[in-house]
């Protein structure tokens, strides 16, 4: 299978928060595609990983306007120091819920009026849910600003976006601090950052509405999820680059999801990259 994914701006996507649009300077075309090998782990019960083989990137700034990877912005403040951005995209929580095979089906065999049956099987469906027996839970456009500040070879971003096509009715921000640096002929990029996310987000994908299980509804409350990744590249020619790409995001936050089976989900890919 070949898998889209962008190692640039967007948890999931992401990606989701590299925030790269500060990087690029105006009326700059950039496209390129990588070809390796990689991985994003599914935290999902039942839920497959998504193989990375093929990742295209593309990115065009105007004057006043871009598009990055998916992010779609206008720029209303800018400088050499400080920039102020309304930006759009989709939300990437659902990627873990477009290819399932689940490993556990659970299904109901005997009589549904057996008090001793109810309750062995509420206390093992969380183990058996069925991912494809849920409601399907669709894209989300979200919309905000993002600010960055530039500092030497740091940068700074903070970004708050709210769900403007009424799927989910919440919010999320994101801070983030990424350093810019060389080793040598490598070019490396580490990131941390902070992931917000409201509870009505986190409810519509991570939790359960009335008769998807036998649990009945549950809601998950907001979180702050924590991040980290890293990105190096190093240059065989103007052209062409070993790119390696690193991630690790923490979802122990919600970790009282019955959707959950591990409390992170972890990005990799190592491959060369072509740019056009």
């Amino acid at each position: 299978m070949l898998t889209c994914f962008t190692l640039s701006a967007k948890p999931n996507t992401y990606s989701d928060q590299e925030f790269s649009e500060q990087h690029i300077q105006s009326h700059q075309l950039i496209f390129s595609i990588n070809a390796g090998v990689g991985v994003i782990t599914n935290p999902l019960r039942g839920g497959d990983n998504v193989p990375l083989v093929v990742i295209p990137q593309i990115a065009f700034y105007a004057e006043d306007w871009f598009f990055d990877n998916g992010r779609l912005g206008y720029s209303l403040f800018q400088t050499s120091t400080h920039q102020l951005n309304i930006v759009s995209e989709l939300n990437t929580e659902s990627r873990f819920f477009i290819d399932w095979h689940p490993d556990n089906v659970f299904t109901l065999q005997g009589s549904a009026d057996s008090p001793f049956y109810l309750q062995a099987a509420e206390a093992s469906s969380v183990k058996n849910i069925n991912l494809n027996d849920l409601h399907k839970r669709h894209l989300a456009l979200d919309t905000g600003l993002a600010y960055h500040y530039v500092n030497d070879h740091h940068v700074f971003s903070v970004q708050v976006l709210h769900d403007v096509t009424n799927v989910y009715n919440g919010v999320r921000g994101a801070f983030q601090w990424q350093y810019h640096t060389q080793l040598g002929p490598i070019n490396i990029k580490p990131s941390f950052g902070l992931n917000y996310k409201s509870a009505e987000l986190n409810t519509y994908y991570y939790g359960l509405k009335d008769g998807e299980t036998l649990l009945g509804k549950v809601e998950v409350g907001s979180s702050w999820q924590p991040y980290a990744k890293i990105d190096a590249k190093f240059p065989l020619s103007d052209d062409y680059s070993v790119r390696f790409h690193l991630a690790y995001y923490d979802y122990s936050a919600i970790d009282d999801s019955p959707l959950l089976e591990r409390d992170y989900s972890m990005t990799a890919f190592l491959g060369l990259e072509r740019t056009f």
